[in-house]
């Protein structure tokens, strides 16, 4: 955990009132959280990876989506072989904390997947989300085929600019490997829903999800 998820946990146990994180509690108590699923072997599925800030978050708001069959959490777009959570955090290595989606699209489109990015992060602060700030935490498309890469251009250059009205930083890559970050990492939110990050950072992100795309969702809440 870097310095500043840190200090965000230990303000909420000491200065968030008990009204607060009760009524946060209340407000979370009848939520499903989904987690991947199995995936047939002869299913066809494609990945789509996506850096927007700290990959907790990403993963947990794609993790909601009907057709998003697996989410990992990682690292791409480095240089260092093999990297730590703690290599990365650094800021030296090149890497994007980044979700790895297996999606099914024949259930959910790659468009429908660019879509819900633009509208769960900022994608007009360069190498910044909210306090979370170095390239570790930059707005990334990392495209697998010409086929994604022309749909994430056309998608930034039409879909962002409805949803922000300032310019948008987002880098549109090629996709390099892929490192899976450490265990602890994986399902994060669905395994530690009550922690101060998941209920400041992440719930506001999973409500604006479950509301807006609400007939996209695995649960219907």
């Amino acid at each position: 955990m870097n310095l500043y998820r840190t200090i965000l946990v230990m303000s909420i146990s000491i200065g968030w009132s008990s009204f607060c994180i009760s009524q946060q509690k209340v407000d979370n108590k009848n939520l499903t959280i989904p987690k991947d699923e199995t995936i047939p072997k002869n299913m066809k599925t494609e990945f789509a990876t996506f850096g927007a800030g700290c990959f907790w978050c990403v993963e947990a708001v794609f993790q909601e989506l009907n057709g998003v069959l697996k989410v990992e959490s990682g690292y791409m777009g480095g240089s260092l072989d093999d990297p730590t959570y703690r290599d990365v955090c650094s800021g030296t290595t090149g890497h994007a904390e980044v979700a790895r989606l297996t999606f099914d699209p024949s259930v959910i489109s790659y468009e429908e997947l660019l879509e819900v990015l633009w509208t769960t992060h900022d994608p007009t602060t360069l190498n910044r989300q909210g306090a979370d700030a170095g390239t570790q935490y930059r707005s990334a498309i990392f495209y697998y085929d010409d086929a994604q890469k022309q749909k994430a251009e056309t998608s930034k250059a039409v879909v962002a600019p409805t949803i922000w009205d300032r310019p948008i930083v987002t880098e549109i890559v090629p996709a390099s490997k892929f490192y899976p970050a450490e265990e602890y990492h994986q399902d994060y939110y669905a395994n530690n829903p009550n922690a101060g990050y998941c209920q400041i950072v992440i719930n506001p992100k999973i409500e604006k999800v479950r509301i807006k795309y609400k007939d996209k969702l695995k649960v219907q809440n």
